[in-house]
């Protein structure tokens, strides 16, 4: 039978199985050393060690001994940050005496640059924890399960629904029915919509009005701080306009039409006309080239169309692209 993972933890915080093995140790001198692996935390904390002459068995180290040990160790610490920061203000305290356009610590740039997943949730979350309104986001589909993303925005968005704020967020329609998108909104507790389009803009964050958050590169591990009035107008204005032509999340998307082409067939074959090939397709309306590919043989096939170049011929002579979506 497998052993569980032992859950990492320090000895502030020991483990009930730790707690329960090193009680034992004291009150019977000693344990198995087999004993032990259930609670390798004992042995690498120095709770436990090896009896002389016995290398087989653990002996305890007394408590008040331990404890005067790892205080020692925790003073040790507090000790190396405070001169962590001494050093800190020696090496910063003649560049905050130089005067210059970059030096002012009273304004908040307009614009600035974060590298790193880590440090743009951090900033995101910093934002987040000041904020009292609103939140505006725009959520494209990466190709990646958004579960773990959902969850850890989860506590954080429900702290601005308690403090009275609202969450309005855009996806594609290709997100409707995930499982992820699905749970976060059962879970919310407050003013918190969700609404679909077929295709949407890049990833964005509008906080309060006040500051917004866009990736900087492809890979979205670069992003831009903006605080910018002008700038977060703007996008506040744009998003505004795609959510009223978006559809709520709890409505179905438009029927077929009664050509038998659907409303995303009809998105497809404006795509297909302006030239995009099948990677872009699938990647404007957040699906992977495989579905977009199945409902272009499906619109070629109720076209008729026996060829790419027919089908974009075809989709012209047809209509389709005149019709209200």
């Amino acid at each position: 039978m497998t052993r569980a993972p032992h859950p990492e933890h320090g000895v502030e915080e020991l483990c009930a199985a730790g707690t329960e093995l090193y009680a034992r140790a004291l009150r019977e001198g000693r344990v198995d050393g087999a004993a032990a692996q259930a609670a390798p935390c004992l042995v690498e904390s120095g709770l436990l060690h090896p009896a002389v002459g016995d290398p087989g068995r653990l002996e305890p180290v007394a408590p008040a001994v331990a404890l005067q040990r790892l205080l020692r160790a925790s003073a040790d610490r507090v000790a190396g940050e405070r001169l962590r920061e001494q050093r800190l203000a020696e090496t910063f305290e003649p560049l905050l005496r130089i005067e210059g356009p970059r030096t002012a610590s009273a304004d908040t740039p307009a614009l600035s640059v974060i590298s790193g997943l880590d440090r743009i949730n951090e900033a995101i979350e910093a934002a987040m924890a000041d904020a009292s309104r609103e939140l505006l986001a725009v959520q494209p589909y990466d190709g990646h399960n958004p579960a773990g993303r959902l969850a850890r925005s989860l506590d954080r968005d429900q702290a601005l629904l308690d403090r009275g704020g609202r969450i309005r967020t855009l996806y594609q329609h290709t997100q409707r029915h995930s499982p992820a998108v699905t749970a976060r909104y059962e879970q919310l507790r407050g003013n918190a919509e969700a609404r679909t389009l077929d295709q949407v803009t890049e990833r964005l964050v509008v906080i309060d009005d006040t500051v917004a958050f866009i990736p900087a590169d492809k890979s979205r591990t670069l992003a831009l701080e903006i605080r910018h009035p002008v700038l977060i107008g703007h996008f506040a204005v744009t998003f505004d306009r795609l959510w009223h032509l978006a559809t709520p999340m709890h409505r179905a998307v438009q029927p077929p039409t009664r050509d038998g082409v659907t409303a995303r067939q009809r998105t497809i074959a404006a795509l297909l006309v302006e030239g995009h090939t099948d990677a872009v397709i699938a990647d404007r309306l957040g699906m992977n080239v495989r579905t977009a590919r199945e409902h272009i043989a499906k619109l070629a096939a109720t076209l008729g169309s026996e060829s790419r170049a027919q089908l974009g011929y075809l989709i012209g002579r047809s209509g389709i692209l005149d019709q209200g979506s």
